[in-house]
C-alpha cells in the first residue's frame, strides 16, 4: 500500500486507523472488481486494537513480521508454518524467516549478487554534465536515467561493466537454489504439522525490476521450476490455504512491525518525534470535521448560492481527507530516520499538515471566500490521490 499509515502509533485514534482500513479496501475494490479478502499490514505493524476495523471492512486475514507469530499468546504450536487467529476472528499469517534472509538480507540475499546491475550507477550521474544535460530534470539537476552500464562486481572497488549473460547465470542458480531450499525445509516441517506446513514469502513489488534488475527473471525462473519440476510443495495464496484448512489455533498476534528491532522505533524516535503531535492533531481534527458536517451531503440547499457553498464545503472535507492521508504516510518517517532524502520527507509533512489545517480553520469559521477556492482547486491538483474519498470514513 502507498501511502499508508503506520497503525501502532495511529491507534491513538482508532478512526484514523479505521479510515486508513477503508480506504485501502476501497481502492482494491475500485481496480479488482471485488472485495479483499486479507491485507500485508503497513509496515507489517500490528496492534490487536485494529482488528474489529479489519473485520467490519471484510478482512478475513493479515499478513504480519516473523516474531508477531512467534511472541504471540498463547505461544502458536506451529510457529510462523500455519497460521494463527485473533480471539476477533482475523487470520494471521507470519513471514517466513529463511526465505526472507535469502532474499532480503543486505549480507547474503539474492539480489546483492556481483553478477547483478549496479542500481546506484546511472549515466544520469556517471556521464559528463554537458552531454547528460538534456536528458535529466529541466533544472538542471542530475537525475536517475535508468541507463546503467555496471554491475555490482564487489564491495568497495572498481565497478566492471555489466554482463547480461553472467547476470541469467545467477538467476538460475539462485532460483534453483530457493526451490531446494523450499524443497529440504517442508521435508524437515511436513512431519512435525498436522496440515501442510505453511511458508509464507512476500515481498515488495519495487524489489522486482527496481531495486533488483533481474528480479522478474528470478520470479519466472522460479515459477517454472515449481511447475515442471518434481518438488514436494505448491504455491497458494493465504486465502486458499484459509479455504482449504479452517481449523486453526487462537492467538493474539504480538505489537510487531518489521522494522529495524522489529517494533516502532524507525517510526518514532528523536528524529521524527517531533512529527507525531502534528499528525495526531489533525488525526483529531478529521474526526471533529467529519462529525460536524456529517449530515452535509443530506442538507437542503434552495439557493443557487449556498448550494456552491455546499459543494466547496464537500470538496475542501475531502481533500482535507487526502492532505491527512498524505501527511500520516509511514514513509516519510521512515525516510527521516534513515537519514536519505530528510529534507524533502520533512518538506511532505509540513506541506500536507499546512495544507490541511489551512482547510480546517476555513471551515470551521465558514471563511469559504473566492481567495479560499482557489487555493482549494490548487491543492486538490496537486494532491489529487483518491479521486472518490469520502470525507465521512472519519465519522
Amino acid at each position: 500500500m502507498q501511502h499508508t499509515g503506520y497503525f501502532p502509533i495511529l491507534y491513538v485514534n482508532e478512526k484514523t486507523v479505521r479510515a486508513q482500513i477503508a480506504v485501502g479496501v476501497q481502492t482494491y475494490e475500485k481496480y479488482f472488481g471485488r472485495k479483499p479478502r486479507g491485507i500485508w499490514l503497513p509496515e507489517c505493524g500490528y496492534v490487536p486494537e485494529a482488528d474489529k476495523y479489519l473485520k467490519e471492512f471484510g478482512i478475513e486475514y493479515i499478513i504480519t513480521e516473523s516474531h508477531g507469530i512467534l511472541y504471540a499468546n498463547p505461544t502458536p504450536i506451529y510457529g510462523t508454518f500455519a497460521p494463527i487467529v485473533s480471539p476477533d476472528g482475523i487470520i494471521a499469517f507470519g513471514r517466513d524467516i529463511e526465505s526472507s534472509r535469502q532474499v532480503w538480507s543486505s549480507i547474503n540475499g539474492y539480489p546483492g549478487d556481483f553478477n547483478y546491475r549496479e542500481f546506484y550507477r546511472d549515466i544520469g550521474y556517471d556521464a559528463p554534465y554537458d552531454y547528460i544535460k538534456p536528458y535529466i530534470a529541466c533544472n538542471g539537476a542530475r537525475v536517475h536515467t535508468g541507463i546503467k552500464y555496471y554491475r555490482i562486481t564487489g564491495k568497495d572497488c572498481e565497478k566492471d561493466y555489466y554482463n547480461p549473460t553472467w547476470a541469467m547465470d545467477s538467476v538460475e542458480k539462485q532460483a534453483g537454489h530457493f526451490f531446494d531450499s523450499r524443497v529440504s525445509q517442508i521435508n524437515h516441517l511436513a512431519p512435525l504439522t498436522s496440515n501442510p506446513p505453511l511458508v509464507v514469502c512476500p515481498y515488495d513489488a519495487e524489489l522486482y525490476g527496481h531495486w533488483w534488475y533481474e528480479g522478474p527473471d528470478w520470479l519466472y525462473i522460479l515459477f517454472k521450476k515449481v511447475y515442471y519440476d518434481k518438488g514436494n510443495f505448491k504455491l497458494i495464496t493465504p486465502g486458499k490455504y484459509i479455504d482449504k484448512f479452517p481449523n486453526m489455533q487462537i492467538s493474539t498476534p504480538c505489537r510487531s512491525s518489521w522494522g529495524a528491532n522489529g517494533y516502532s522505533e524507525v517510526w518514532l524516535n528523536q528524529t521524527n518525534d517531533y512529527a507525531h503531535k502534528h499528525l495526531h492533531t489533525a488525526g483529531d481534527r478529521m474526526v471533529q470535521l467529519a462529525q460536524k458536517f456529517s449530515n452535509l451531503e443530506n442538507e437542503k440547499t434552495e439557493t443557487p448560492k449556498l448550494k456552491k457553498e455546499k459543494e466547496i464545503k464537500i470538496r475542501a472535507l475531502n481533500q482535507c481527507a487526502r492532505e491527512l492521508l498524505l501527511a500520516q504516510s509511514s514513509d516519510w518517517l521512515f525516510i527521516i530516520t534513515n537519514g536519505t532524502m530528510v529534507d524533502y520527507a520533512k518538506k511532505r509533512i509540513k506541506d500536507h499538515i499546512g495544507r490541511f489545517t489551512k482547510l480546517y480553520h476555513a471551515l470551521m469559521q465558514n471563511s469559504l471566500d473566492t481567495n479560499f477556492e482557489s487555493f482549494l482547486k490548487d491543492i486538490e491538483e496537486k494532491d489529487c490521490i483518491f479521486p472518490e474519498i469520502d470525507y465521512r470514513i472519519y465519522c
